[in-house]
Parts: structure tokens; sequence; C-alpha cells
């Protein structure tokens, strides 16, 4: 199996944004615990909002390097499609559809980027 065939653009693409979206929480300012602490936890998730914010991280750091790699890039992109509909529910979808413009914080980019998971996923190419 090559990695780079026709869907290495996407993946390409797919895995620079969750890399740099999971990095820049690790890096900056204590984002990941603040994420699980200050607004997991005050939703419904305590006391395991820090463990669920830094196992999201870092399954988006992982199946990141599985769809550069072009190995199990289903499994891959099914978690990524389950991390973004948790967000939607638990972010964006009350915050409307528009990321920036007509609002903010919406979840239309969520949604294409479930939608550019999901054409991995039913690729024609064997993975």
């Amino acid at each position: 199996m090559k990695t780079f065939n026709n869907t290495f653009l996407l993946r390409f693409a797919l895995a620079t944004i969750f890399l740099s979206h999971s990095l820049h929480g690790i890096f900056t300012n204590n984002d990941v615990n603040d994420f699980g602490n200050l607004f997991l936890n005050q939703i419904g998730f305590a006391p395991f909002g820090v463990f669920i914010a830094w196992a999201t991280v870092i399954s988006q750091i992982v199946t990141s390097s599985l769809l550069l790699a072009d190995k199990y890039t289903k499994i891959a992109s099914i978690i990524n499609i389950i991390i973004l509909i948790s967000g939607i529910i638990t972010v964006h979808f009350k915050e409307g559809w528009f990321v920036v413009g007509a609002g903010r914080n919406g979840m239309e980019f969520s949604f294409v980027l479930i939608f550019m998971l999901l054409t991995l996923i039913f690729s024609d190419e064997r993975r």
C-alpha cells in the first residue's frame, strides 16, 4: 500500500488540522487541563473531564499519524468522527451553524471535517 495515493492530499489536510488543534492544546497555557476542568467537568463529566480531554488530544495525535501513514484509515476516521460529533453536541450546536461571519463557534467546520473523513471511509481504495 502506497502512502502517496489518490487520498494523500485529503489525509494530509485532515492530519494537519487535527494535529495543529491537538498540539496547540498541549503547548498553550494548560489548555487541555482547563478544557477538562473548566468545561467538561462543569457540563457533567466530572470527575473524568481531564481524562476525557487528554484522551481526545492523544487520540487525535495518534489518528493523525495513522492518516499520514495511510494505516488503519477507516478506524482513524471513525474515531475522529466520534470526537467531532461530541464537539458538535457539547459546544458547537448551541452556537449555530456558522464558525465566523453570520455567527461564532458554530458547527459548519466540524460538518465539513466529518464529510471529509466519510470520504476516506467510503473511498474505493482498500484499507
